[in-house]
């Protein structure tokens, strides 16, 4: 049984590949699909399905066979009680003009949120402009990851994990958090688009498991229809904490790696930190859920 992932990141976010480059590299790893789920952007879609298809056409039957599925995705930011949420969206209709307009929403509210950022930092120092960041990043959804490598690459600070602790992380004198939908909110916009909600990595959220209870039992009232039980930093006993939430509430296991290429250097495609693995029959459960 092959491999899949269903939660990585392009260029489009904040990963460091483009979404060609994933399909090809998914190939290498051979992954039977991946989801590509770039935050609050379905930019990457396009190119990496036309690519897969055009690799299909033009392979030798046997490799192309081995052309992994590119699963259609997003990962959504949103807030629940002060707290950073991120809802995946698989198998989405990422062309649901309903759906598209809502994104606009988001991406027009990022801008605002990064152009003060940014006037935030000049006033610290570092000569940084909306502009600049965005011609370093072109066709990319900015993120602090991005604030923290132009820093980086222009000589501000020594290491990403320096930016966050001094100017972008929570807390700290340069950060603007920018306004969220709920999680709630969120599993209604990936319904709309025809999606399977699930909710993302809820470990890292380190809640309390009532806690966490009460948010998966809320999100399942919304239409949540899946959570990540498998993913790359998960203790054994942590994967069991969140398979027995799933059973519970009746919602499909899903998994994933969270690559963003260099910009999580120890998390690759497929096996996370080594030890991942995502089995392919996962998929044909979520594919008959959104049928």
């Amino acid at each position: 049984m092959r491999p899949i992932d269903l939660h990585v990141h392009s260029k489009c976010s904040d990963g460091t590949y483009t979404p060609s480059e994933l399909v090809d590299y998914a190939c290498k790893k051979g992954l039977a699909a991946f989801a590509l789920t770039d935050h609050d952007t379905i930019d990457g879609l396009e190119e990496a399905i036309a690519y897969a298809a055009k690799l299909r056409a033009t392979l030798p039957a046997e490799e192309a066979a081995l052309v992994p599925e590119v699963i259609p995705g997003i990962e959504l930011s949103t807030e629940y009680q002060g707290a950073d949420i991120h809802m995946v969206g698989l198998y989405i209709d990422y062309r649901n003009p309903q759906f598209l307009e809502h994104l606009q929403e988001f991406i027009d509210s990022r801008t605002v949120r990064n152009r003060k950022m940014c006037q935030l930092l000049q006033e610290h120092g570092i000569n940084i402009t909306y502009e600049a960041l965005t011609e370093a990043f072109p066709d990319a959804v900015i993120t602090r990851a991005h604030y923290a490598r132009y820093m980086m690459e222009h000589g501000y600070i020594k290491s990403i994990k320096e930016a966050f602790d001094r100017y972008v992380g929570d807390d700290c004198p340069c950060y603007i958090p920018r306004e969220k939908i709920t999680p709630a909110q969120g599993v209604e916009l990936i319904l709309m688009a025809g999606g399977i909600p699930v909710l993302a990595h809820p470990i890292l959220y380190k809640m309390s498991k009532y806690r966490l209870d009460a948010l998966v039992a809320e999100l399942k009232e919304a239409g949540l229809m899946g959570i990540e039980a498998i993913y790359s930093t998960y203790h054994a006993h942590e994967e069991r904490e969140i398979r027995e939430l799933a059973a519970k509430y009746d919602l499909l296991i899903s998994g994933g790696s969270d690559f963003h290429g260099a910009n999580k250097k120890d998390i690759d495609l497929g096996t996370g930190l080594g030890r991942l693995f995502v089995p392919e029959d996962l998929l044909a459960k979520i594919k008959a859920a959104k049928n």
